[in-house]
């Protein structure tokens, strides 16, 4: 196999692992942009109030109750078009980092926020128990570090458009 083909395989599945990250987010993102439930209707308060009632880490418990739940409305928007915007940059290719790096934050947060077993928990069941926002960390990490945009990207469509008007004049 040559190398070029091997570098064209990589950049392909990438995308692919990129796009359907996408989809997953704009399907997380859609429902809380286009409903009022997850913003206005209560819904990302239920939800900080779960995690307080056992799933957060002990060191996110005060970040919870004092900062996040006075400030929930503001909070849930951004929560909302941001996961909105993380999806829209993995799907088209535009601003992947920066979409990765928001996305990654968002994974940690949500990890340390609803995925701690509880202090008596062996160590594996760490990694168990944030298998749901591990997973999609590691993937905004792989996207960071590599050349995600590469393939099927709009970024790169419009660097190869830009490219072939500019030929022959």
């Amino acid at each position: 196999m040559t190398p070029t083909l091997q570098v064209d395989r990589n950049g392909h599945a990438l995308a692919m692992l990129r796009i359907g990250v996408g989809l997953f987010f704009l399907i997380f993102g859609e429902y809380k942009v286009f409903g009022t439930q997850f913003a206005l209707g209560g819904g990302f308060e239920f939800w900080i109030h779960k995690f307080l009632e056992g799933g957060a880490y002990p060191f996110m418990e005060p970040v919870l109750r004092n900062f996040v739940l006075p400030h929930a409305t503001p909070i849930a928007f951004a929560v909302a078009y941001g996961e909105f915007c993380i999806a829209l940059g993995l799907v088209l290719g535009i601003l992947v980092r920066p979409a990765s790096m928001a996305g990654l934050t968002l994974m940690l947060v949500m990890l340390f926020s609803s995925d701690y077993p509880g202090v008596h928990a062996p160590l594996w069941q760490y990694f168990g128990a944030s298998l749901s926002h591990s997973v999609f960390a590691l993937c905004f990490v792989a996207f960071l570090i590599g050349s995600a945009d590469e393939v099927w990207s709009v970024r790169k469509w419009r660097a190869s458009t830009k490219k072939s008007r500019h030929v022959g004049f």
